[in-house]
This record gives C-alpha cells, structure tokens and sequence, in this order.
C-alpha cells in the first residue's frame, strides 16, 4: 500500500482491519492492523503528520473497534490475537541460557514487518539476507535448535531492533473520534 493511501485506508475500506494487542515490557497497547490485499503486504495502521507517521494504539479493544466503526469501517474479527512480546524480551536479557519462545519470536518478527512498513521505517530494521530466510523457515518450523550463530545473530539483531522500534515509534494515544474532510478526503482531526 502507497505512503499517500495510508490516510485513505479507514475511509476508502482497503483492507480488513483487525484489532492487535501487543504487550512488552516497555509499551503494552491495542494497534489496528490492515491485511493486505492480493500481493500487498500486511501493515500495521500508522496516520500522516507533517513529516512522520504516527502508530494510533487504544487501551482496549473496544476503544479501536469504537475508533474504526466512527470511521465508517468494521473491524474484521471480534476478538484482537495478543503479541506477548515480554516473553520475547525476557528471552533477549539471555539467549544462550533461555529457550526461544518460538511462538513468540515468529509473531513479533511479522509484527515489526508491519510495523516498519506502516511508519514507512523498513530502514530502522536490519536488511534481510539468505541468512534471515533461513532463520525465519527454522523458527516457522520450530526448529530453532537448529539455527547456526550466522542465523541466531540475525534473528537477535533483527528483534532487537524490532523491540527498539515499536518502544520508540511516535503515536497517537486514543486518537479523536471526530473527522473531517480536507479535500474530498477523510481524515482524522487534532491529529
């Protein structure tokens, strides 16, 4: 999805929409995740501001579901999946000693992704190589007891600068519910 059709997602009804609940140990939240559509990719919804985008994340579901429905769009399932990042962040204090939440680990990556790709950052996460693929299959397939160091060093690398990420990325604490249209196009106000 282009950067320009970002502020369009919620009133254009591109992609489904779905609650995430993210919990670590810096930042716990409740973000909105778009599923891409055909060959697009998944991103996690971040709005446009003068010179970044900005990640709205709620306390509750309900408050996202509340958010998107004044937008005139439905949430695409119930229930928000939860992220237990803190899982991953304890294994990160020492990952020679503590077994990998593969889970875990599999589901942040995908999250910081997103993540990155919503706040049009893919820059903030390290460039994948062969060696992250390899490692990425390995944990899909719970084989992490197989990664050699080359993988294990890109999986620490690329989390932890996940982790990093999603602390640090600027965002919208319970956006406003109020809308206007600036252009023919619809967009959050006070933002």
């Amino acid at each position: 999805m282009a950067e320009i059709e970002m502020a369009d997602v919620l009133a254009a009804g591109r992609g489904s929409l779905y609650a995430y609940r993210v919990r670590g140990l810096g930042r716990s939240a409740v973000v909105l995740w778009i599923g891409g559509e055909g060959d697009e990719p998944d991103q996690v919804l971040a709005l446009p501001e003068a010179d970044r985008r900005r990640v709205p994340v709620f306390t509750t579901v309900r408050q996202a579901r509340v958010y998107v429905s004044r937008r005139g769009r439905r949430l695409a399932g119930s229930e928000a999946d939860t992220l237990e990042l803190t899982r991953v962040q304890h294994w990160l204090e020492d990952p020679v000693r503590r077994r990998v939440p593969s889970g875990a680990v599999l589901d942040a990556w995908n999250f910081f992704e997103d993540l990155a790709r919503g706040l049009g950052e893919a820059h903030r996460l390290p460039q994948q190589s062969p060696v992250h693929d390899s490692a990425y299959e390995k944990l899909f397939g719970g084989e992490c007891a197989e990664w050699t160091p080359a993988e294990q060093r890109a999986v620490l690398e690329l989390i932890t600068a996940g982790v990093e990420l999603w602390n640090f990325c600027p965002v919208i604490v319970r956006p406003c519910s109020s809308i206007a249209s600036d252009s023919g196009r619809i967009v959050p106000r006070g933002l």
